[in-house]
């Protein structure tokens, strides 16, 4: 193992959020069953995760894959241990997400809302320019935490729109600084399309940590579209990002963005923590059994380089 010197104070620990089950299947077009999607959950839960993107709330015509969200989140272990989260485009997502608690059910934990960071991809995405999307997750965060759910946001092509090209970072850092004022759990920025590189990321969570009070933590989701997905999360670790987003295998991909790829893959991340003696909580071993399991379920091997090098 190596300590690697940092230039920001180095975390004892860092969280990992399995975001496999929604953002890893949301573009495959077999429609995965029920069954596969819950014993993906648990094994991952096995693994050590303890928070876990489950599902998102959309119209099963957007997204075929999220049709069966509400019987996923009905037989979810009722572990105290783990948080569920939601994905919610708006308020009829957060009102879905609290019906999946009602009659004394568990349900989710958490609503996790979404803003994007430009106009063209936010209508595509969810029928939201910026100003209508800081309006609605204003609503939706207060609705929310109202209601007794946790409430985090999402800021979406943080790092670049694959239709505007260039996302200014101060378009960023405005968005994060008003959804701050409802004081979500957190704050995330999404590199949707895998554009970003490691000095764009210190140098956007750098900013960003500076506008936020200390108790809205930071959260970085990446893709891997570039191969640059890794070196981001290190960069992000480095910025002081606490909680990074992987799904199993390298899976994942958007619907309304051409050409993105898989999230970086949770065994890649795992092996960069392990290996700069991060503590995450997560078993490498059964990680890559997951993957080897998974392989089976999808008829094709996945993404993830770790997993192959050490099968």
């Amino acid at each position: 193992m190596y300590t690697i010197s940092m230039a920001h104070e180095n975390p004892i620990s860092v969280n990992i959020v399995e975001v496999g089950p929604r953002d890893g299947l949301q573009n495959e077009q077999e429609i995965i069953s029920t069954g596969d999607k819950l014993g993906l959950i648990n094994r991952m839960i096995d693994a050590g995760i303890r928070r876990m993107e489950v599902a998102s709330f959309v119209h099963p015509k957007r997204v075929p894959q999220m049709a069966d969200a509400e019987a996923v989140i009905a037989d979810l272990p009722d572990r105290e241990d783990m948080s569920y989260i939601g994905l919610c485009l708006n308020k009829r997502g957060v009102l879905r997400g609290l019906a999946t608690k009602e009659g004394g059910k568990r349900g989710i934990d958490e609503a996790g809302c979404v803003i994007v960071a430009s106009d063209t991809f936010g209508e595509k995405n969810q029928g939201q320019t910026i100003e209508q999307g800081i309006r609605e997750n204003r609503e939706m965060i207060r609705f929310a935490k109202t209601e007794g759910l946790k409430a985090q946001v999402t800021i979406s092509a943080a790092f670049g729109c694959p239709f505007e090209g260039h996302v200014p970072p101060e378009t960023v850092l405005n968005i994060a600084s008003e959804m701050a004022e409802e004081e979500p759990l957190e704050i995330a920025l999404a590199d949707t399309i895998g554009v970003g590189v490691p000095g764009q990321v210190e140098d956007l969570f750098g900013r960003l940590r500076e506008i936020l009070p200390d108790h809205i933590t930071m959260r970085a989701h990446f893709h891997d579209t570039r191969n640059t997905g890794i070196a981001n999360a290190w960069a992000a670790v480095r910025s002081g990002v606490s909680t990074l987003d992987a799904s199993l295998g390298g899976l994942g991909g958007c619907p309304f963005a051409p050409n993105a790829t898989g999230n970086i893959a949770t065994e890649d991340l795992i092996n960069l923590l392990d290996r700069s003696s991060i503590r995450h909580g997560v078993d490498l071993r059964k990680a890559i059994a997951t993957n080897q399991w998974f392989e089976t379920i999808m008829k094709r091997p996945l993404p993830s380089l770790v997993a192959r090098a050490e099968a």
